[in-house]
């Protein structure tokens, strides 16, 4: 079993920035990705960013140049640097990992963009 502890939500001003964490603990061994989704009222959940235990990170095109995942490997956690923040990236995000083809989700945490 793997458990995530999402942290980092709030509420921010468009152009404003927030930091997402995300501490994974468990069973967690050989090749696995951390990753982040979201979803917006009334739409379907959908990948922001994620990053494999190999070092590759993928983005979704909406976050590129905004949004940067990094990963402390000592604490395994990742975080998620967001900047610019926009109006369109208010949502739930959702902390997920896949671990030897298992997928596991945090609860979630809030992110609202308002003026």
């Amino acid at each position: 079993q793997v458990q995530l502890v999402e942290s980092g939500g709030g509420l921010v001003q468009p152009g404003g920035s927030l930091k997402l964490s995300c501490a994974a603990s468990g069973r967690i061994f050989g090749f696995y990705v951390m990753g982040w989704y979201r979803q917006a009222p009334g739409k379907q959940r959908e990948f922001v960013a994620a990053l494999s235990s190999g070092g590759t990170t993928t983005y979704a095109d909406s976050v590129k140049g905004r949004f940067t995942l990094s990963k402390d490997n000592a604490k395994n956690t990742v975080h998620l640097q967001m900047n610019s923040l926009e109006f369109e990236d208010t949502a739930v995000y959702y902390c997920k990992t896949t671990v030897l083809g298992a997928n596991y989700w945090g609860e979630g945490t809030q992110v609202t963009v308002s003026s």
